[in-house]
């Protein structure tokens, strides 16, 4: 792996550190399986593409892709709460219909960017080498949103939608609107997944109808590796273990499709992140049984 596809896979990381902040909202922090993210990803992209080249200001298209997708995921999470569909089914429901809607949306399966100004525009202004400047462009909007994404979960507001997900019939106890809960919080994970497509889309100079296959998969898989490697115990250290596992997912990813003498070929993407999640997901397992050996020999 030289260096241009490390730091192609340190940037790709950071990008993907939001949808997996997302992830970790609706999967961990509210038990709420939410495939929706499939479909909120090309959403913000094409949200931000389309408004972009009919030359609207790319911070204005930037935001306006997180309304979409935070729109999106409010559609799942009312048609669960509200109609007590199973949160699988809702998500997938929407996310069937966010494909035709991104074809209506951008009036064709894909749209360049090359030549636009985007948010990205300026630092590219400042002629210094892409190997360094989006990377830290990357670093620094994951940053920003980890620290208000930490902020905002230790709020009162967001301490009731972690007590949602832990427990809703104690926190409806305490007086706390589960369904109010429930669809901000998804509507919340759906914009930061919109932000990521959006991002995607302006960092890379396309959006694509189906460039948000397999987003919920890299989700789950940064978040499944960050918490078998860093097993946090507080909302800081799994908001830390999201971006540190989707970093790590890729370099592990652009080297394994790199090892020449592995002979695995890009078609092999899926094979390689199925042994990696699950080699994570039986790490914490492995972690318990040395530990209960050595507590035994002891």
């Amino acid at each position: 792996m030289n260096l241009i596809q490390f730091m192609g896979a340190i940037e790709i990381g950071l990008l993907y550190g939001l949808v997996a902040m997302g992830v970790l909202l609706s999967f961990r922090i509210l038990d709420f399986p939410d495939l929706t993210v499939d479909g909120s990803f090309p959403l913000g992209a094409a949200v931000s593409a389309i408004l972009i080249v009919s030359g609207v200001n790319p911070w204005v298209a930037t935001f306006c892709a997180i309304l979409a997708g935070m729109s999106a995921g409010f559609v799942t999470a009312f048609i669960s709460v509200r109609w007590n569909i199973l949160h699988l089914l809702a998500s997938i429901l929407t996310m069937t219909a966010l494909y035709s809607i991104n074809l209506r949306i951008m009036g064709r399966p894909n749209i360049a960017l090359l030549g636009e100004r985007t948010i990205f525009s300026p630092i590219e202004d400042l002629h210094f080498s892409h190997l360094i400047t989006m990377p830290m462009a990357m670093f620094v909007v994951a940053a920003v949103v980890l620290i208000v994404m930490y902020r905002f979960l230790s709020s009162e507001k967001g301490l009731s939608m972690r007590a949602t997900g832990a427990n809703p019939r104690m926190a409806k106890a305490q007086g706390v609107s589960v369904n109010a809960q429930i669809l901000f919080g998804i509507a919340l994970s759906n914009g930061l997944v919109a932000l990521a497509g959006a991002l995607f889309a302006q960092s890379q100079g396309f959006a694509d109808v189906t460039m948000g296959v397999g987003t919920i998969i890299v989700g789950l898989a940064a978040v499944i590796v960050g918490e078998a490697f860093f097993n946090p115990k507080y909302i800081l250290g799994a908001l830390l273990a999201c971006v540190v596992g989707s970093i790590f997912y890729r370099l592990v990813i652009a080297m394994a499709l790199n090892a020449g003498f592995l002979g695995l070929q890009a078609s092999d993407l899926n094979l390689v992140t199925a042994l990696l999640v699950g080699f994570a997901m039986i790490t914490p397992k492995l972690r318990a049984k040395i530990l209960d050996f050595k507590a035994a020999r002891s």
